[in-house]
């Protein structure tokens, strides 16, 4: 009878299954396999200053447009962000107003 190879073929498809999915996971791990490069990346993280453990300010750039983001233990808000001044750093609000929302 033919059964024996026939299991044999099946526990070898099977090794061979598990051993793809042991090397795919193993290069996974290393940072082989990177889906998304840093080059096309659409949004980037320029800086976070934690203000209280829960409130903090996030400068995001969003295709190449910097957004701040306040963040708060009830939520997030978009802070309005009017370009950078003379010196190169950039001002947000109103002079005297602080930040607006």
């Amino acid at each position: 009878m033919d059964v024996v190879p026939s299991l044999a073929r099946q526990a070898l498809s099977i090794l061979l299954v598990f051993l793809l999915l042991g090397a795919v996971l193993w290069k996974a791990r290393r940072g082989s396999f990177k889906i998304v490069s840093k080059k096309s990346r659409s949004m980037q993280q320029i800086e976070r200053l934690a203000l209280t453990p829960q409130h903090s300010l996030h400068l995001v750039r969003v295709q190449g447009r910097e957004v701040l983001i306040a963040t708060y233990p009830q939520g997030c808000r978009e802070l309005k962000f009017e370009g950078s001044g003379a010196s190169g750093a950039a001002s947000l609000g109103e002079p005297g107003l602080g930040v607006t929302a």
